[in-house]
C-alpha cells in the first residue's frame, strides 16, 4: 500500500463534504498540475491518504482511501487530465497542523514541508505513522 496527501481548500471541497459522499466517494477532480496528476496515475485501489485542509486551517483532518484508480477527469474535455476517486475512512481525533509538521524534526523531509503548494503528494510509511500518532490514530 502507498500513502498520499490530498489538499483541498475547505471553501471548495471540505472534509465534511467528503464524508457525506460515503462509500461511493468522490472524484479528486480539477487537478491541473502534471506532477500531481502523475502521482494519481500511480495510485492503486486501497491506497490511503490524508485529507488536508489548506488556506486558513492548514491541517490534516481525515483519512481517505482510493476507491477508483486513475480515469479521465469529468470536469474537462482535455484528455491530459485524470483523477482518482477517494472515500472518507475516518476523521483525525486531533487535527495535525502544518506548524506541527514543520516543527517535528522527523517530518523535515516531508513533501508538505518541502513543496507545500503541491495538491497531491506522496507520504512515506514513516511519515504516515508519525502523522497518525500526532493525530491520535492507532496504526496497529
Amino acid at each position: 500500500m502507498a500513502y498520499w496527501l490530498f489538499k483541498s481548500e475547505p471553501s471548495t471541497w471540505s472534509w465534511a463534504q467528503q464524508q457525506a459522499k460515503g462509500e461511493i466517494g468522490e472524484e479528486w477532480d480539477g487537478v491541473r498540475n502534471y506532477q500531481a496528476r502523475n502521482f494519481m496515475r500511480t495510485m492503486k485501489l486501497g491506497d490511503r491518504g490524508f485529507f488536508y485542509h489548506s488556506q486558513s486551517e492548514k491541517a490534516v483532518v481525515g483519512i481517505v482511501e482510493v476507491c477508483a484508480e486513475a480515469h479521465p477527469d469529468s470536469t474537462t474535455d482535455d484528455d491530459r487530465w485524470e483523477c482518482v476517486d477517494i472515500k472518507a475512512i475516518s476523521s483525525l481525533p486531533k487535527p495535525v497542523t502544518l506548524d506541527m509538521v514543520k516543527t517535528d524534526p522527523r517530518l523535515a523531509e516531508m513533501v508538505l514541508v518541502k513543496n507545500s503548494r503541491l495538491s497531491v503528494q506522496p507520504v512515506t510509511e514513516d511519515e504516515w505513522a508519525i502523522i497518525c500518532e500526532l493525530g491520535g490514530v492507532s496504526t496497529s
